[in-house]
């Protein structure tokens, strides 16, 4: 495919990318490699109990869907039947290249179903892959403070492997100003509403490589979750699902013959130069500009394939979110920023956990009004939640959007969980552990990039500085001795006793009550930003009780301590505390995160709150 600007070659009639000509550089991914690994679909998959392996969608059929002197749109597919059962993900698949004029890129897509009655299957990841020439791609931007010349394949080769994979120490790379610095990909995730645009810079010629994501309705997971983005090789993704920060509560699994057919696309690979006077920076700047384009432009009108609607095909829902907390304030409050969304039916704060569907999702103003445009046809419930409320909302009736269709929901109510008036409270309700105290890593186990940045939380190897902090005991944190969010370290991990042994920890929340209404029940609400194979146990006043007092029992495969997140997948936990728990005076809340069989094990903490007895 060729529009004058970019010329593309793809295998046929496998459907990979193998070439893109562009400006003065004949291919710009990475001839070194095979055909087959240069830019390409992948799905990890399997059968129950068996063992996972990628699956890269080779098709067999190449079709021109169109062409003419402003267009052209190409097929690639793959169909699927029993006698490929264990070799092949049961997928039916449709690659899509789009290719038109003046558009310096290409577009691309998929349309993926299963039919019913097929075989039982877990689908992990679906993401596409380019890998650009190492000898030019150097600099890597995915955001305006997140930028830097990165290592080289070789580099990761030759250093020190760290404790959890694809983390090293780069102790000879080619580049001595990197020496010292420690390499991880998911040092560059981002979460899913951020993921717009990013890529990599070439200074020889100034040329740049961007992936753009005009829309997060085929994504899964919510406009939170987080993934990956460009990592060394140099590599650019577009992630579709993963289990990555929420483990496989959020996989793609399929049982009883269940159907499903979606579109994952379109994305854009764009590309652009400057000339060798310009600064090469101008590349990132005009890939943003491309990027609110391409935003613009979404629903795309040109995508041939009749699984994807345009815009007078799809339809809208509007309305204002309020919050009713009697104990904040007699008035309805404004849902100040919410995150409000369509996603499949299912219960409270199940899109988190969905990977299915199609999600759309929009912030409210600071009046809590809302308006979700460019929804796909179909049955969906609507989902909020609020920064610096506790909890979910969820709209009671289910809402069927139809073309054209805009309906309006009008003023709508969140009554957020809560028993009584706040006693105190630890944090902020904003389902992230940002605010708490986040260490500076070890000197030799830095990534200079995030050196006094608001993202300090991605550096390597936080959770070994806990005992550096707490080497005798556990953390203790005194309500209102002028304690505040930052003397609460940011993760609750175990305890490094040496020679590859870990032990739980428990942490103590000291707190006064001058007055106790012995006949009444306080309330704890709990909530956690991650939780990785843990095991919370919650004691009042009896740091022996057994069993204890509230237990999560074992929660959480979210990976946020190994992998640089500040959050997984939301947890709320409202916890009776009858009264008979307490004392009038002194009392101590005791937090033990039981499980200790490695480093990574723990919880990061969002909210904590206890709550005084009803008002009558």
């Amino acid at each position: 495919m060729d529009n004058g600007l970019v010329q593309v070659t793809l295998s046929n009639p496998e459907g990979e990318v193998i070439g893109i000509k562009y400006n003065e550089i004949d291919n710009v991914l990475e001839t070194q490699n095979e055909e087959d690994n240069r830019g390409y679909w992948d799905v990890v998959w399997y059968e129950p109990e068996k063992q996972g392996s990628y699956d890269k969608l080779i098709a067999t059929d190449f079709k021109v869907i169109m062409q003419d002197e402003n267009q052209v749109e190409v097929s690639f597919t793959r169909t699927w039947n029993i006698s490929l059962r264990g070799s092949l993900a049961p997928l039916n698949v449709d690659k899509r290249y789009i290719m038109r004029r003046g558009v310096s890129g290409f577009y691309f897509y998929a349309i993926m179903e299963r039919k019913e009655g097929w075989p039982d299957v877990d689908m992990d990841q679906i993401r596409t892959v380019f890998k650009l020439q190492q000898n030019k791609f150097h600099f890597m931007a995915i955001s305006n403070d997140r930028q830097r010349i990165m290592p080289m394949p070789e580099d990761r080769a030759t250093g020190q492997p760290l404790a959890y994979p694809e983390a090293v120490l780069l102790t000879d790379p080619i580049n001595p100003d990197l020496r010292g610095e420690v390499d991880d990909k998911y040092q560059y995730s981002s979460e899913d509403k951020d993921i717009r645009v990013h890529g990599w810079i070439s200074s020889d010629p100034p040329v740049g490589f961007w992936m753009i994501t005009p829309s997060d309705e085929f994504r899964s997971g919510g406009p939170n979750k987080q993934d990956l983005t460009s990592h060394v090789g140099p590599v650019v993704l577009s992630m579709f699902t993963s289990t990555h920060y929420a483990g496989k509560e959020i996989n793609t699994e399929f049982r009883n013959g269940e159907p499903w057919k979606k579109v994952f696309g379109p994305a854009l690979v764009y590309l652009n130069s400057v000339s060798s006077e310009e600064k090469p920076l101008n590349l990132w700047e005009d890939a943003k500009r491309q990027m609110m384009v391409e935003v613009r432009k979404w629903p795309y009108n040109f995508p041939e394939s009749v699984d994807f609607p345009k815009r007078n095909q799809r339809g809208g829902v509007f309305g204002q979110l309020r919050v009713h907390d009697r104990y904040i304030s007699n008035r309805l409050m404004w849902a100040d920023s919410a995150y409000v969304g369509l996603a499949a039916p299912g219960g409270v704060g199940s899109w988190e956990r969905d990977s299915k569907g199609y999600q759309f999702w929009t912030k409210a103003n600071k009046r809590g009004y809302f308006s979700i445009k460019n929804v796909r046809q179909g049955d969906y419930n609507l989902y909020a939640w609020i920064p610096g409320i506790v909890g979910d909302y969820k709209y009671s009736a289910n809402i069927t959007v139809r073309a054209g269709s805009n309906i309006n929901l009008g003023v709508l109510v969140y009554e957020p969980p809560r028993k009584g008036p706040t006693l105190w409270e630890i944090g902020i309700p904003d389902r992230s552990a940002a605010e708490f105290f986040v260490p500076d890593p070890y000197p030799t186990l830095a990534n200079q990039l995030y050196t006094n940045h608001p993202e300090k939380f991605r550096q390597y190897g936080l959770w070994e500085r806990y005992v550096d902090l707490y080497r005798n005991d556990d953390l203790e944190y005194t309500v209102g001795d002028s304690y505040h969010a930052k003397d609460w370290f940011f993760a609750h991990v175990t305890r490094d006793v040496g020679n590859r042994t870990y032990k739980p920890t428990t942490w103590r929340i000291i707190f006064e009550l001058k007055h106790l209404n012995n006949n009444g029940h306080y309330t704890l609400q709990l909530a956690l930003a991650s939780a990785t194979d843990s095991d919370l146990h919650v004691r009042f006043n009896n740091p022996n009780a057994d069993p204890p007092h509230f237990a999560t029992g074992t929660i959480g495969k979210d990976n946020a301590i190994a992998r640089h997140g500040i959050h997984g997948l939301y947890r709320l936990y409202s916890i009776d505390v009858p009264s008979v728990l307490l004392n009038r005076g002194r009392n101590t809340i005791y937090l033990t995160q039981s499980r200790s069989r490695s480093p990574f094990q723990g919880v990061l903490y969002d909210y904590i709150r206890l709550e005084g007895p009803p008002r009558t």
